[in-house]
């Protein structure tokens, strides 16, 4: 099935207001917000959509304090929307809305819908790296240094799920969905990529025990490490807590820098993920710090040699 990706998260939250700026200083470009929330999107159209957390229209909640309401994937057309209709109507209910899309819930009460893809076309910021060795990409007479412009984050990445039993969670989206294993985690759980990406994942299962179920965290793609440090350090700057990074992770390779959110989950800058297709191996290995990183720093003041001589 020909799963695009992620297209939209759906939150029911306390607090709209906090949330809402969270976003907006997040990066993300608010798109009709109001007191009762609104959406907030990337450069290519997906999105994160806050609502209180007792708005009528929401899928019911989990029965956690988890605030995420709903995942939306995005599919490349009408015959991917009738294929899951087809598969996953056999054995749960699959509503479909004015729209077209279809709503359901996965095997561990999660409220999924599916749609034609809301993602656009957009021309992203390249990183140029002159590297020794090879043709410079940056020009001569070119810095590469510049904090002067405004950071969008470019696509809605991946979520983290905790779930009660890894085998059901697992089962749906790979033997009903379709989607691949790129690496996993023994004894936490696997990397999953659906069909019509090459990213490599756009979902991560965690097992944990039932009280904990929710969603752990999301994250939008940056053009690249320079982005994210600069992208991250200016959300600290204006007081939002780190959780973990600046790193970059092994399986998937990508740049990371996670932050507290008020919508109950870290949101995390990332950066340069692998792409993988059906050709690669997935990797395995015990879940450890040394396995989850390749390296992870702190960010502290800015400094010169020879201190503030006043």
């Amino acid at each position: 099935m020909n799963i695009v990706g992620l297209d939209e998260l759906v939150f029911g939250v306390d607090d709209v207001q906090a949330c809402c700026q969270y976003l907006t200083d997040y990066g993300l470009v608010p798109v009709d917000v109001s007191d009762e929330g609104g959406r907030f999107e990337g450069q290519d159209g997906t999105a994160v959509i806050i609502r209180h957390k007792d708005n009528a229209a929401l899928p019911a909640p989990l029965p956690t304090a988890s605030m995420l309401r709903q995942t939306v994937y995005g599919v490349d057309n009408q015959a991917t929307l009738d294929a899951i209709r087809a598969e996953l109507s056999t054995d749960r209910e699959v509503v479909t809305g004015e729209d077209g899309s279809l709503s359901t819930v996965d095997n561990s009460g999660f409220a999924l819908k599916f749609q034609i893809t809301c993602r656009r076309a957009f021309t992203g910021k390249n990183e140029q790296i002159n590297s020794p060795g090879f043709a410079p990409q940056r020009p001569v007479n070119e810095p590469g240094a510049d904090d002067s412009y405004d950071i969008i984050p470019a696509s809605l990445s991946h979520v983290v799920y905790f779930v009660p039993n890894i085998k059901e969670a697992e089962s749906f989206y790979i033997d009903r969905l379709g989607f691949r294993v790129a690496d996993r985690f023994t004894q936490l759980g696997p990397f999953l990529r659906p069909q019509g990406t090459l990213d490599h994942h756009s979902l991560f299962l965690i097992d944990t025990p039932p009280h904990m179920q929710g969603c752990e965290h999301f994250t939008f793609h940056l053009a690249g490490p320079n982005e994210l440090l600069l992208a991250g350090k200016r959300f600290q700057d204006k007081g939002y807590e780190t959780f973990w990074g600046p790193g970059r992770h092994i399986f998937g390779s990508n740049y990371f820098w996670y932050f507290n959110s008020p919508m109950g989950v870290h949101v995390e800058y990332d950066a340069d993920m692998d792409l993988h297709d059906d050709s690669w191996t997935p990797r395995e290995a015990m879940a450890s710090a040394d396995a989850s990183q390749i390296f992870n720093f702190t960010l502290v003041k800015k400094w010169m040699p020879g201190g503030d001589p006043h």
